[in-house]
C-alpha cells in the first residue's frame, strides 16, 4: 500500500500539534503565531514583481503540472460546523472544520469581514479524535487522495473508475477521449466533464463546461489545463504510432503500453531536465544516482514536501498568462491577468486553443524570485478564487495556515534535520536569511526562530547558487525525489 492513493502522508519529523494529539498551534493560544494574513500581507504579497532573468514560465507550469501527479491533500468535504451546522465563511471561531484566518487591523483590501475562510484537511481514519474507537491514541495525520509516484496519474487518473471515464473504449485503439477541435484542421481537446465529479468552479453564464482530465484540478487555470491537453495528445499520438507497427494489438494492450511510454517521459523530464534546474549542483549531489529499485525504500509522499517544500513554486508565478500567436507576438485577445484565467475553460475554446498559451509559457519569463519581499504577486495574494467567494482569498495566508493544520514543526526542527545549526536567535540565520529586514520583519512577527512556518521560512532562504532553492527546501525535495525514484518498482531509468 506505499504510495497508493487515498492513504496517509508520510513524516519526516514528528507533528507538533498544540495539545500533542490533534489541534493546530493556534487552535486555542491564537496568540501563539501571528495571523496568516498578516505575515503574508506584510512579507510575501508584492504588487509589482520583475522577471526571471533565466527561466521561462513554462519551469513554473512543469512544476505545477507535476505536483498534481504527486499530491493531492483531502480536505474537510464539510465547509459548516461539525457541531451546530454554521457555515465556516459565517463564523471566526476555531471549531471542527473550521480554522479561519484572522484578518489584522487596518487590512488593506478586507475591511467587513474578521477572517477568510480556512477548512482543515480530513484526518486519516483511526488517527486524531477517531483514534479513540480504536482504543488508542494516535496523532492526526492526513492523507493523500492520489497517488505518490510519478505515474502519469494527471493523465490517467488515480482509480479504474477514474480511468474508465477517460477511455475511448469504442475505439479499440487504446485511444483516450477527446472533443472535436476548435478549428478546421486543428487538434483534438479535452472531454467536456458530462455527469462526472469534479471540481469546477467556471462562471455560472459560461457556455462552455469544464474539461475531465486525470486529476480534478485540471481546469484550475488555463496554462494547467493546456498542460493536461498536450498530453492527452501525447497519448494518442504514441498509441496510433503503436497501432501501425503492431497491427496484432488489440485497445487494452495498446492503451497501457502507451500509458507506460508517457509515465517515462515524464520521469524522464523531471529528474533529468526540470529538477536539475530546481535543485542546482548541490541538491543534485545530495539526490545522488539512481543504484535500481529498493525495496524497502517508502515512495509515500512526505506531508512536509506537500505542504510546504513543494510550494517553492508559488514564488515563479507571474501575474499575467501570456498567449502568443505564431511570430510569438500578443494574440488579438490578448494577454490576461492571472485571476480571469482561474477556471476559464472558455478560453481555451473560444479565445485560439492551447497553442498562444504553450508560447506564452516557453516564450515569457517566470517570476523573479531574487525579491524576497515580495514571494507572491498580489494576483495570488490579494485575488484568488475571487469570482468563488465573497472574499477572495490569499495563497500566502492559506499556505501559512496549512502548514499549521498539518503541525508542521517550526523552522528550527527543519534546520536539525537538514544539518543546519540552531538558531537561538535571529541574527544566527544571517547565511541562511542574508537580508537585515526580513530578519527583522522575521522577530517582530515570530519573536523566536522556532517559531517561523516552514513554508515561508523556506522562501526566504537564500537560494543555493545554480538553484531555485535554499538549504531547507533543498533537503526536503531531494529526499522525496529519492524516495520516489527508489521505491517505485515501474521507474523508467534509461541506461
Amino acid at each position: 500500500m506505499w504510495g497508493a492513493s487515498l492513504t496517509p502522508f508520510n513524516r519526516l519529523l514528528t507533528p507538533a500539534y498544540e495539545n500533542g494529539f490533534y489541534s493546530p498551534v493556534g487552535w486555542r493560544n491564537t496568540d501563539a503565531r501571528p495571523s496568516a494574513r498578516l505575515v503574508s500581507r506584510k512579507l510575501v504579497s508584492a504588487e509589482n514583481v520583475t522577471d526571471h532573468d533565466k527561466y521561462s514560465h513554462m519551469l513554473m507550469q512543469w512544476g505545477q503540472f507535476l505536483d498534481h501527479d504527486l499530491d493531492f491533500t483531502v480536505t474537510s468535504p464539510s465547509t459548516t460546523r461539525f457541531t451546530d451546522g454554521a457555515d465556516c465563511t459565517s463564523k471566526c471561531e476555531n471549531q471542527p472544520p473550521c480554522f479561519p484566518i484572522m484578518i489584522p487591523k487596518n487590512d488593506t483590501r478586507i475591511k467587513k469581514h474578521r477572517c477568510m475562510q480556512f477548512t482543515r484537511s480530513s484526518s486519516v481514519c483511526g488517527t486524531g479524535t477517531t483514534s479513540v474507537f480504536f482504543s488508542t491514541l494516535t496523532m492526526r495525520e492526513q492523507m493523500n487522495q492520489i497517488t505518490s509516484f510519478m505515474d502519469a496519474s494527471n493523465v490517467y487518473g488515480n482509480s479504474e473508475e477514474e480511468s474508465r471515464h477517460l477511455r475511448n473504449l469504442n475505439s479499440r485503439r487504446g485511444l483516450l477521449k477527446t472533443s472535436p477541435p476548435i478549428i478546421e484542421g486543428g487538434k483534438p481537446l479535452l472531454p467536456f466533464n458530462r455527469n462526472t465529479p469534479v471540481e469546477c468552479l467556471q462562471p455560472n453564464d459560461s457556455p462552455i463546461p469544464c474539461f475531465l482530465a486525470g486529476d480534478h484540478r485540471a481546469n484550475e487555470q488555463i496554462g494547467l489545463l493546456s498542460m493536461h491537453t498536450l498530453w492527452m495528445r501525447e497519448h494518442n499520438r504514441i498509441a496510433t504510432e503503436l497501432a501501425r507497427i503492431n497491427p496484432d494489438w488489440n485497445g487494452n494492450q495498446l492503451y497501457h503500453e502507451a500509458r507506460k511510454i508517457v509515465g517515462a517521459e515524464m520521469q524522464h523530464i523531471t529528474l533529468n531536465e526540470w529538477l536539475p534546474e530546481v535543485l542546482g549542483p548541490k541538491g543534485m549531489a545530495l539526490l545522488g544516482s539512481y543504484n535500481d529499485y529498493q525495496p524497502n525504500v517508502n515512495p509515500t509522499i512526505f506531508n512536509a514536501f506537500a505542504t510546504a517544500a513543494f510550494r517553492f513554486g508559488h514564488s515563479l508565478i507571474n501575474p499575467i498568462i501570456f498567449r502568443l500567436n505564431e511570430s510569438f507576438q500578443e494574440i488579438e485577445e490578448g494577454n490576461i491577468p492571472l485571476h480571469k484565467a482561474f477556471f476559464s475553460p472558455y478560453r481555451i475554446v473560444q479565445e485560439g486553443g492551447i497553442d498562444p498559451v504553450l508560447r506564452g509559457l516557453f516564450g515569457r519569463a517566470a517570476k523573479s524570485q531574487n525579491k524576497k519581499e515580495g514571494l507572491l504577486n498580489t494576483e495570488l495574494t490579494e485575488r484568488l478564487f475571487e469570482m468563488a467567494h465573497e472574499v477572495a482569498l490569499d495563497l500566502g495566508a492559506l499556505n501559512i495556515q496549512r502548514g499549521r493544520d498539518h503541525a508542521l514543526p517550526g523552522y528550527n526542527d527543519w534546520r536539525v534535520l537538514c544539518n543546519l545549526s540552531v538558531a537561538n536567535t535571529f541574527e544566527d540565520l544571517r547565511i541562511e536569511i542574508s537580508s537585515p529586514d526580513v530578519r527583522k520583519k522575521l522577530k517582530d512577527f515570530y519573536g523566536h526562530p522556532s517559531n517561523v512556518d516552514l513554508w515561508l521560512a523556506g522562501l526566504l532562504e537564500d537560494n543555493y547558487n545554480g538553484s531555485l532553492v535554499g538549504p531547507v527546501f533543498t533537503c526536503i525535495i531531494a529526499k522525496q525525489f529519492q524516495t520516489l525514484r527508489a521505491g517505485d518498482r515501474y521507474f523508467f531509468f534509461m541506461f
